[in-house]
């Protein structure tokens, strides 16, 4: 099974991309909310992260404006979030998702995995998103919040510009779909 990385600011359409790739049959790692479930069934990795960075779960939020502190915390949360979408991956089905894709692909979802060095080489693919920042902050208010704190990925296989309307974007969620399950095709840096 291959996978690739769905990435992009906060804002930019992950979460509708990856409901439409759903949609298609094929399975999403959304990394946000297995992280949380993370936390809630192992309290070790909570614990571990509390002595690392020195603050209770109840103010991690205080780690965005703690740069060391959040590298303790992503030193320790990373590597689990990886080994359990490699667990996800290695779990799905092996039946062929819906015609006419020919290949078994997993997606992994995250605002953050392009950026930092552990999840590079980790993909078989790279699609990004990219919106306005207007539009952005429209769709997310956490956008705009965190408008210092994200970092567009410079390398990527894949992007669509996300600045038209959902159906527009579920046209070229389509066209990246068709592209990316294309046997025999090697295409790269390719712009919906």
């Amino acid at each position: 099974m291959k996978s690739c990385l769905i990435t992009g600011l906060i804002g930019s359409g992950k979460s509708e991309v990856c409901k439409i790739l759903r949609q298609k049959g094929f399975p999403v790692y959304d990394s946000d909310s297995r992280t949380k479930a993370l936390y809630a069934s192992d309290p070790s990795l909570v614990a571990r992260v509390e002595a690392a960075t020195g603050l209770e779960k109840a103010r991690w939020k205080e780690l965005f404006s703690q740069p060391e502190k959040l590298e303790a915390l992503e030193a320790i949360v990373h590597p689990v979030v990886l080994q359990d979408f490699r667990r996800f991956a290695g779990e799905q089905s092996r039946e062929l998702p819906l015609e006419p894709f020919s290949e078994q692909w997993v997606f992994f979802e995250s605002a953050i995995a392009g950026d930092k060095p552990l999840f590079r080489g980790a993909f078989d693919k790279v699609l990004l998103l990219r919106a306005p920042k207007e539009q952005r902050e429209e769709r997310n208010s956490a956008a705009a919040q965190r408008q210092t704190l994200q970092k567009e990925i410079g390398e990527w296989d894949y992007l669509i510009l996300n600045d038209g309307s959902l159906e527009q974007l579920r046209s070229k969620t389509e066209d990246f779909l068709n592209l990316l399950c294309a046997e025999g095709r090697a295409l790269t840096d390719k712009q919906l």
